[in-house]
């Protein structure tokens, strides 16, 4: 589990190795995440858009970027939650993923960035 606070909103993320999958003759290996986001904050908040980099042990950077999260846009008020899970494919099984979220603060209507803090997306069976 990693954390990391940005503008009183702390992001945790844990991950899991779910398996491999065969997709065009080709091996995956496939991660889920796990996302909280916590608003510490004493405004009201919008979470707008995602912006992941992707990376694996064979030096493959993916950019992923779009709008919410699994077609979300949570607004969070003060003390507020919002959690949920997605996933990831890797052609290796070590990589880490990192990232931020664009949101909006409805006091001032200004957006701003928060944080996303690198985990890592790991095979459990894999150690140094």
């Amino acid at each position: 589990m990693v954390q990391q606070v940005t503008n009183g909103i702390k992001i945790t993320v844990t991950s899991n190795f779910e398996g491999t999958s065969y997709r065009n003759y080709k091996l995956y290996y496939a991660f889920t995440y796990r996302v909280t986001i916590e608003n510490q904050s004493n405004e009201t908040v919008q979470l707008l858009a995602r912006h992941w980099k992707i990376f694996d042990s064979l030096n493959n950077t993916e950019i992923v970027e779009g709008s919410g999260v699994i077609g979300e846009k949570p607004i969070l008020k003060p003390a507020q939650i919002h959690t949920y899970t997605s996933n990831c494919f890797l052609t290796s099984p070590i990589g880490a993923m990192s990232g931020f979220y664009n949101m909006v603060n409805f006091a001032t209507t200004k957006i701003f960035k928060v944080n996303i803090p690198t985990f890592q997306l790991m095979v459990s069976n894999i150690h140094n």
